[in-house]
């Protein structure tokens, strides 16, 4: 008897749908191509369960007749390819002919469809991938496909999804790619009733369909691309460097009107925005490149999300071209007339004066009208508006940092101060970008950072955030505490003090110190967690005794909060005593990149200073 034996065309299926069907958002997306390719004007995305329930899809387009429902259940029959030549001239979103057998495969699985001006539908239903169950129908336009109980006989696919709302922003997403690379088509999704996304057609205007995706404070940022070379169309908009976001979400390249996440491609436009953007910050750049059909690949990645090139060098160079064009004349900084009264920056400064537009918009978004800068000139006095409240302000009250009380009309905000959020959650990668130049006063770190910017931090803030961190961590992965020291110390403290100490002992082991009555109002402490060797024993448990919670509360990370920030205080206290070598300052900003912000620190503000290199050449001028 044979080895070998030919796999049955369900099982066939099922492993297409691995590949094809990833999550629902796979779902959306392929059957929303299959409308485009049927030449719909308007594509209709209702979905229930985050997708995995049901998802809808219905369109307006030619629709079928019954012999080509039927044949579109089989695996590789398709409309869009006859012959190999096709293979390399693929115009269509899809080709392969797999996606919806593979959808019937792992679902319950409708499809009701008609022909322009027939007198008949039709409509079959398919369960997990068995025979199809065809009937007659009342005719429609174009055609509907229901997706039911998704992977319902795949469980083990089913139990890996995420949950519901992950799913959910996949699709949501899948349906904001395909209606960005089509802006003529009328793009609605709604799940449960609840509108997600909703954007008519708008191919007069591509930013009406832009503003739908990414919001409508986008649309006065968006700006056109062009750049046309042999063989290679780059079009589309980008959004001015004071209009960011976070992370590259706002970033959709399209080829041929295929969405593609192409390294390369992304690597150019983050390069061409580099020397415009604050750090940790990302462009909005929504580009449309089409080539001869015959000069890509599609055919190279199963979700078709990725392509090859015949000239990928000659792409990039056209892309980087069409951005580099755009950034270099600053349209956004207003008409010929007026950057010719006031040039834009050198490009050294164009990272410098993004930050101070971005800051001047959220100013206008926080209090309605922005700071008076140096550029507004003389003019009526203002009411001074208080800063946006830190979490590190010290306790009791006050601003953060060197710069209490509100604003001053009259004076340019640097962007620590205008951003005490800095503070609070720092770009990655923010601190080991600082180059260190030098030591102010005897104390403070002068760095440069990316753009030209002048950051003055407090090296106390800084190494008590990153004690905090590592005390904080230790304590919640209840990492053993250290070994009693070989040498300890005797203490003489307040009866109050011995008192709360010797109740809080337990807490005091899970934070790494240990403690002793000694007799009298003395303790004797034998041993304290790495960084507060040689700290004043004295003035440490005078603290600590302050800070332990009740004997009657949990011992916890929340209860034990104040207590380990005392303990990272005195620990920074002692290694900012002199001054920090260039390679303790670069392993300093290391650990500040892993810390965690997120804590109330009794010194909170680590970057005392940030001042836009703009700002320093209007001072120098």
């Amino acid at each position: 008897m044979s080895r070998i034996a030919r796999l049955s065309d369900v099982l066939i299926n099922k492993i297409a749908a691995g590949e094809v069907v990833e999550r629902p958002a796979s779902v959306v997306k392929e059957l929303c191509e299959n409308s485009l390719d049927a030449g719909a004007r308007t594509v209709r995305v209702e979905l229930e369960g985050g997708g995995v329930g049901r998802i809808t899809i219905s369109d307006d387009g030619h629709g079928m007749n019954r012999e080509d429902a039927t044949l579109c259940l089989e695996r590789h029959a398709t409309s869009k390819l006859r012959e190999l030549d096709d293979l390399f001239h693929i115009d269509s979103m899809g080709f392969r002919g797999e996606a919806i057998p593979a959808i019937a495969s792992v679902s319950r699985f409708t499809l009701h469809t008609a022909e322009p001006e027939a007198h008949e539908g039709t409509k079959i239903h398919v369960e997990g991938g068995g025979p199809p169950t065809v009937e007659d129908a009342p005719p429609r336009v174009g055609t509907v496909i229901t997706v039911e109980d998704l992977f319902f006989n795949v469980p083990a696919r089913r139990k890996f999804m995420r949950q519901g709302a992950t799913e959910l922003k996949h699709c949501e997403e899948s349906v904001v790619r395909l209606a960005l690379a089509h802006p003529e088509v009328g793009f609605f999704a709604t799940h449960e009733g609840h509108e997600l996304f909703a954007s008519p057609a708008s191919e007069h205007d591509p930013r009406e369909r832009i503003a739908a995706a990414l919001g409508p404070a986008s649309f006065p940022h968006l700006f056109p691309v062009e750049e046309r070379r042999l063989g290679v169309s780059v079009t589309g908009y980008l959004a001015s460097p004071e209009y960011t976001l976070p992370n590259a979400r706002g970033l959709y390249t399209f080829v041929n009107r295929r969405y593609i996440r192409d390294r390369g491609l992304i690597s150019t436009v983050q390069r061409a925005f580099q020397d415009f953007l604050p750090a940790g910050r990302q462009p909005v750049v929504v580009l449309h490149i089409d080539v001869e059909p015959r000069a890509v690949d599609v055919n190279v990645h199963p979700q078709k999300q990725e392509v090859r090139f015949a000239d990928a060098r000659g792409v990039q160079d056209a892309v980087s071209a069409a951005l580099s064009r755009v950034l270099r004349a600053s349209p956004w900084l207003g008409t010929p007339e007026q950057q010719a009264a006031n040039p834009p920056p050198r490009d050294a400064a164009h990272y410098a004066h993004a930050v101070e537009r971005f800051l001047t918009r959220a100013q206008e978004a926080t209090w309605g009208a922005p700071l008076p800068t140096a550029m507004d000139g003389p003019g009526p006095s203002q009411p001074a508006r208080p800063l946006s409240p830190s979490y590190f302000a010290p306790p009791g009250g006050g601003a953060p940092g060197p710069f209490p009380g509100p604003a001053m009309p009259g004076r340019t905000l640097g962007f620590g101060e205008a951003q005490p959020q800095l503070n609070e959650a720092p770009p990655p990668g923010y601190f080991v970008a600082l180059r260190p130049m030098g030591l102010l006063g005897s104390r403070f770190h002068v760095c440069e950072g990316p753009g030209g910017t002048l950051v003055v931090l407090d090296p106390h803030a800084a190494l008590e955030r990153a004690r905090l961190t590592a005390y904080l961590r230790r304590l919640d992965e209840g990492t053993k505490a250290p070994a009693p020291s070989l040498f300890g110390t005797t203490v003489e403290l307040s009866l109050a003090a011995v008192k709360s100490l010797v109740d809080g002992r337990e807490a005091l082991l899970l934070l790494g110190v240990d403690v002793e009555p000694f007799g009298g109002t003395a303790l004797a402490l034998k041993s304290v967690p790495p960084g507060l060797e040689g700290v004043d024993p004295r003035a440490l448990l005078e603290a600590l005794s302050r800070a332990l919670p009740p004997r009657s509360a949990p011992l916890d990370v929340t209860s034990l909060a104040e207590a380990v920030r005392v303990m990272a205080c005195h620990a920074a206290r002692r290694a900012s005593a002199t001054p920090l070598t260039d390679a303790q300052l670069r392993a300093l900003l290391g650990e500040l990149d892993r810390a965690d912000f997120t804590p109330p620190c009794t010194h909170g503000t680590v970057v005392v200073l940030e001042m836009p290199l703009l700002e320093l050449e209007r001072r120098a001028r």
